[in-house]
């Protein structure tokens, strides 16, 4: 009898999620950057060495650091342990956007999250390595890296998605520290063009990346998500596209990450 009521409490307590995946805040080295940085790895609670998981980077937006995301959405543990995957929050510093900045050689954040966490996290974690084993999405400034990254390095990711993205620069030319990284938009605009994602599609063959969208309709970024999913579908490229009400804030994300995350373990599980 013991035994049953044992078993029974622990299947319940898996249900309910107590059981979550291990965090833990690493320090890697960028050598392009000359500096280490901090990231946080979820490892599911069935993490083994002997076994290979793959990866999800989940990027932070536009004044956040590498722990937002598992300071605002506590399940990301049990949904690792749930999906049987690893979950990566680099650090982008604040307002990097995620490119290599043309202007100033200590802000090389492209290289720093394609290249050089990429090959520490494979080298320190045991891993799926290449593609059909690594996803990215994020929010915000986040969502726009992602869909940067992935789109620029289709060799690194075989999956990407954005969550209230901001997948058009140049319709914000004053806004969060843009004109730091890639110069004012009066004085290079060329910069604001080719670093925007909707101008990126070109480098799209369909169904070569898996891709999914979200953005809440009372969003400040929903025209610019809207006009890169038509964008999308002139060009045929296929891809989720979610829109629902919901403005930008936490609320919406920590919702929207469980869709991202589930779009992503269908992609691994293939």
């Amino acid at each position: 009898m013991y035994n049953k009521i044992a078993f029974t409490c622990l299947l319940l307590l898996m249900v309910l999620g107590v059981f979550a995946g291990t965090v833990d805040t690493v320090t890697t080295h960028s050598a392009s950057m000359k500096k280490d940085i901090r990231a946080v790895v979820i490892r599911p609670t069935s993490y083994d060495k002997s076994k290979t998981y793959p990866v999800v980077y989940l990027l932070h937006g536009h004044s956040g650091n590498y722990a937002d995301w598992i300071s605002k959405v506590k399940r990301l543990p049990t949904l690792c342990d749930q999906l049987d995957i690893m979950i990566v929050c680099p650090d982008g510093n604040f307002s990097s956007w995620y490119f290599d900045s043309p202007l100033d050689k200590s802000w090389q954040y492209e290289t720093y999250v394609s290249k050089e966490l990429v090959n520490w996290i494979d080298e320190h974690y045991s891993t799926v390595k290449g593609p059909k084993g690594r996803a990215i999405t994020g929010l915000s400034m986040g969502g726009h890296g992602a869909l940067y990254l992935a789109f620029r390095h289709q060799e690194v990711y075989g999956a990407a998605g954005s969550m209230s993205g901001g997948v058009d620069l140049r319709p914000f030319p004053m806004n969060w520290d843009i004109s730091k990284r890639i110069g004012t938009y009066k004085d290079n605009p060329e910069q604001w063009e080719k670093n925007s994602v909707i101008n990126l599609t070109h480098l799209l063959v369909n169904n070569a990346l898996a891709l999914i969208i979200d953005c809440g309709t009372g969003d400040f970024f929903y025209k610019v998500n809207v006009n890169l999913h038509e964008k999308l579908r002139e060009r045929n490229i296929n891809h989720d596209f979610i829109s629902r009400p919901g403005a930008h804030n936490w609320e919406y994300w920590e919702n929207a990450v469980e869709y991202q995350l589930l779009f992503m373990n269908r992609y691994f599980r293939k």
